[in-house]
């Protein structure tokens, strides 16, 4: 080892990665590859010739620090996520594939979306966007494969799509009365 190198981390990194965590962890929620990645990135700009075995160590302290006190929570994370963009419009498709892409495990994402409809959801997004029972005026064919395309885009399938353009408004409202009393949305 040079005299110059420095094995691991100093005290003085380690407490910034405590409070960078602290900091980032106060403002959002965050999953623990977002929270590594974000301490990582601002490490190799803060510290002058840090090591990526430091950068390591201290992505993985400011984990470590982040479930000690209790606000660093995968699984929680997933849970949340998944029930609020249910109740937002989004398909169990989209919600999975945005969990997976912040660093949730396949296994964690599936648990969350177990219990999730997409029907509901994709009343809330007809709803939103002024689609099939939503519409305020008569749709012609091109209209309609517009809506069916944005349904497909935002994740879901063909079939809860064609339910949702078969539904008059009132049953749409009814169902979408009946998930908020229920809680599920």
């Amino acid at each position: 080892m040079d005299e110059g190198e420095i094995e691991g981390p100093t005290p003085r990194m380690l407490a910034w990665a405590r409070n960078s965590a602290a900091y980032r962890l106060s403002r959002k929620m965050m999953t623990e590859r977002e929270l590594s990645d974000a301490v990582s990135r601002k490490a190799r700009q803060k510290f002058d010739e840090i090591s990526e075995a430091q950068v390591q160590t201290l992505a993985a302290a400011a984990i470590e620090f982040g479930r000690q006190v209790r606000a660093l929570d995968d699984v929680s994370y997933a849970e949340i996520k998944a029930r609020s963009s249910a109740r937002s419009g989004k398909s169990k498709r989209a919600i999975a594939r945005r969990l997976v892409d912040k660093g949730i495990d396949r296994e964690t994402v599936a648990e969350a979306l177990a219990e999730a409809d997409d029907l509901p959801a994709a009343l809330i997004f007809a709803r939103k966007r002024g689609f099939g029972p939503f519409r305020r005026s008569e749709g012609d064919e091109k209209r309609e494969a517009r809506e069916f395309s944005a349904f497909a885009r935002n994740g879901f399938g063909f079939e809860i799509t064609r339910k949702v353009m078969a539904m008059e408004r009132d049953e749409a409202e009814a169902i979408l009365a009946d998930q908020a009393t229920l809680g599920s949305l």
